[in-house]
């Protein structure tokens, strides 16, 4: 499994970080180091961790880095929901990416059950 490229997981991860991308550009400039900061690190944390995982030769650090994604994943959930609480995202915009990270939530889970059972 050395071509993360090819695992779809991290291919919806990229498309939700593109997202959170476009979405966080309209955020307060005085929120550049804040909210909109946080919540691109931890979008990028979770492709990145991913692929950092498959490339890993055990399968012990591709479950440790699988694990970073998703603790990554829950953080980005949470910060989608501030941005909500606080009207820096629409409704629609909220929705559309909390279901985003729900989707790559459940496909990590089933990753990680995956490569345990492998053991």
């Amino acid at each position: 499994m050395s071509d993360f490229r090819k695992i779809l997981v991290w291919q919806k991860a990229m498309a939700l970080t593109t997202k959170i991308y476009n979405n966080s550009q309209k955020f307060p400039k005085e929120e550049i180091f804040g909210l909109t900061s946080q919540l691109r690190r931890s979008a990028i944390s979770i492709p990145s961790n991913i692929a950092e995982g498959i490339g890993r030769d055990s399968k012990n650090e591709l479950l440790r880095f699988l694990t970073i994604a998703m603790g990554s994943l829950f953080e980005l959930q949470t910060q989608l929901k501030i941005a909500k609480n606080i009207n820096f995202l629409k409704e629609e915009e909220f929705n559309n990416m909390y279901e985003d990270s729900r989707e790559i939530e459940r496909m990590l889970v089933a990753f990680i059950k995956k490569i345990k059972e492998s053991n």
